[in-house]
């Protein structure tokens, strides 16, 4: 199969590598595009992501390219399947770009987008719907760091689309030795995980950076996931998608692993950076940052209520101090445990 991943960070340039045999059984024809033209030089002539993922050779079959994101519809014309590795900022964009696309499109970015207009923070799925409702289209998540899978670690993701086609396809690209990829049809309950699992790392490395134990995180994590499967509910998701790879999976990962930005972020603000501080030092985008708040208003917006969200977006904001956050959370009246 041809495959084009569009957007040269640590995740994308990883499934690019997968997806082209590195390690993982499949030797596919990969092109991995890149914005920035000097990037894409620098890792033509050295075959490897130097700034993101150090020291990993491209697998032969993965080519880099550049140039103008508008010239792309005409480029992809022969694509068995496009990736996009944007941020969730430009997720919009980008699938405006592909509208007319032939090929199945599928995304990687895990949030909620900054609220616009009358749209109330919208996940991918949503904002394909609105900008690219024709598309065949999905999304490719679960508990995954990019440098494993550069590696050729063992990994399970799962492939998330209202098309079979578009499930099978994800399944047939990166399903072998090193990626087993599960299919799942629950959009909603895929994306939520993938959202706010993020949000709970920042909250996780809060705890763990105050040195609260091992009880208070375990216990962090386990209302983390009630709340996450609260407020997919309430966007149509299954509840058993929430004990999955992008539910549990994904937020064990996320939480407690040290390769997690999302942690960090809490740990540094716990240790008393500021969020200016912690996030420039990270070199990487953390999405839980910029979906923090919006996580919260859309839970707001459906009558969901999401404490922990809640603190971790005062604590972003500078209007709660990190022990403050914790009064606040163990003074909760106290509710029965399945609600």
């Amino acid at each position: 199969m041809k495959i084009t991943v569009l957007g040269a960070g640590a995740w994308g340039t990883a499934l690019a590598m997968a997806a082209a045999g590195n390690g993982n059984g499949n030797a596919h024809e990969v092109n991995l595009w890149a914005r920035d033209a000097e990037q894409a030089a620098r890792m033509r002539a050295g075959r490897e992501n130097a700034r993101y993922l150090p020291g990993l050779a491209f697998p032969a079959r993965l080519q880099v390219t550049d140039g103008a994101a508008a010239e792309l519809p005409g480029r992809l014309l022969d694509q068995d399947l496009v990736i996009v590795a944007t941020p969730m900022a430009a997720l919009r964009d980008m699938l405006g770009l592909l509208r007319d696309c032939a090929a199945p499109v599928v995304w990687l970015c895990k949030g909620f987008e900054r609220p616009a207009g009358a749209d109330v923070g919208l996940l991918g799925h949503e904002i394909c719907a609105r900008v690219a409702p024709g598309l065949a289209a999905g999304v490719l998540s679960g508990p995954s760091f990019a440098q494993e899978v550069a590696r050729g670690r063992p990994t399970a993701l799962v492939a998330a689309s209202d098309s079979a086609e578009v499930r099978e396809r994800l399944v047939q690209t990166f399903h072998g030795p090193a990626l087993r990829v599960y299919a799942n049809d629950d959009l909603a309950g895929v994306e939520v995980g993938g959202a706010v699992k993020n949000v709970m790392a920042i909250a996780t490395g809060f705890c763990d950076g105050l040195d609260l134990g091992l009880n208070a995180r375990a216990a962090l994590i386990t209302r983390g996931l009630a709340e996450m499967a609260r407020l997919g509910l309430a966007l149509g998701a299954k509840a058993e998608t929430f004990m999955g790879l992008s539910g549990l999976g994904d937020l064990v990962l996320t939480a407690t692993g040290d390769l997690s930005r999302n942690r960090q972020v809490g740990l540094l603000l716990a240790r008393g950076l500021t969020l200016r501080q912690a996030v420039d030092s990270l070199g990487h985008v953390a999405e839980g940052v910029y979906s923090a708040r919006t996580v919260a208003q859309r839970a707001r917006a459906l009558g969901v209520d999401m404490p922990i969200t809640q603190a971790v977006v005062d604590l972003l904001e500078g209007s709660l101090q990190p022990a403050e956050a914790v009064a606040v959370l163990m003074a909760r009246d106290p509710v029965a445990e399945l609600r």
